[in-house]
């Protein structure tokens, strides 16, 4: 029997946030904060309720510990983190200049995490989890990243361990040709796939919703959940498919993480075994409410904050009697 819900594995950083919306060179304070695509959805399952374990080769220095005892903290198992002397710790600034204007500098060339190899890999954790998530982020950390995401593949499908994938594009790391390639070939043994719309054009040559959820689907039995922003997200399996209407955001404070509290929310759904179009509709919640709140992980809810959320009268009664 499978002992852990999700394996997951890639790089966090040290995220450096300012509260102000003033372009960096005239903030001075930076208050410290973590991010990172993979523990985002670690951290956003298990408020959910699920066990997850996390996976990163992060440096032997205040910023890796600090990252490794706050994900820990989270109920996170990291047992199986590695830590370096050989590289330090990524680094992330993000710049607000309004909640629509946004910029994000990356410190992470030659990171740890670029470190990850094949042998890190604890083939027993991938084994006995229900589902491995990955990100198209990984594999562009370097080419060790690449072949190390592949080989999570193979021994996933060797188990039985069904694969997750969300591209989590992000053309700072690497080419969009080089993009395009690696997420098809992940794509190909993925059972869910979770593209944005742009990500789904660029993989399919498509332009139409449909038509790359058509594409991306092929032949093989595999979930294809599109998010489409405030507008919701599209789904379609062999037997089933449809749009998912998405839930009106009064204000927009940060918009990075939203994707990966949609993630968190469908692999949830998944291993709860809920019908689809219910499995969709909360995690378009989930990724409206992450963007009312600042940060990565500060707006990942627990289940009965998404239940508040989805239906605040009938939550509202029910604490009443």
């Amino acid at each position: 029997m499978k002992k852990t819900d999700v394996f997951t594995f890639g790089e966090s950083m040290v995220l450096f946030q300012p509260d102000q919306m003033l372009p960096l060179e005239y903030v001075h304070q930076f208050p410290k904060k973590v991010c990172g695509a993979e523990s985002n959805v670690a951290i956003g399952l298990t408020r959910l309720g699920h066990s997850v374990e996390w996976f990163s080769k992060l440096g032997d220095d205040p910023f890796g510990r600090y990252i490794h005892n706050f994900i820990r903290g989270e109920g996170v198992d990291t047992s199986s983190c590695l830590f370096t002397h050989e590289a330090p710790t990524g680094l992330m600034f993000k710049e607000l200049l309004s909640p629509e204007n946004m910029n994000v500098y990356y410190y992470r060339k030659g990171s740890a995490a670029s470190l990850i190899e094949l042998e890190n890999l604890n083939e027993d954790s991938i084994a006995q989890a229900k589902i491995l998530h990955i990100s198209g982020i990984t594999p562009a950390l370097s080419d060790n990243c690449y072949r190390t995401v592949m080989k999570a593949i193979e021994i996933a499908k060797r188990n039985d361990t069904r694969i997750v994938f969300d591209p989590n594009l992000r053309l700072k790391l690497w080419s969009a040709e080089r993009a395009k390639q690696v997420f098809n070939e992940i794509a190909e043994h993925a059972d869910v796939i979770l593209p944005g719309l742009d990500e789904g054009q660029l993989m399919t040559g498509k332009t139409e919703v449909e038509d790359v959820a058509k594409a991306l689907m092929g032949a093989n039995d595999k979930t294809i959940v599109i998010k489409l922003g405030s507008k919701g997200a599209y789904f379609c399996t062999q037997n089933e498919l449809a749009y998912v209407e998405g839930f009106p955001v009064s204000r927009i404070v940060d918009p990075v993480g939203a994707g990966d509290g949609f993630a968190a929310g469908i692999i949830s759904g998944i291993l709860r075994q809920e019908p689809l179009q219910e499995v969709v509709k909360r995690a378009n919640a989930i990724g409206a409410m992450v963007v009312g709140v600042s940060g990565d992980i500060e707006g990942l809810p627990t289940s009965v904050a998404v239940e508040r959320f989805m239906a605040p009268e009938g939550f509202a009664q029910d604490v009443k009697r």
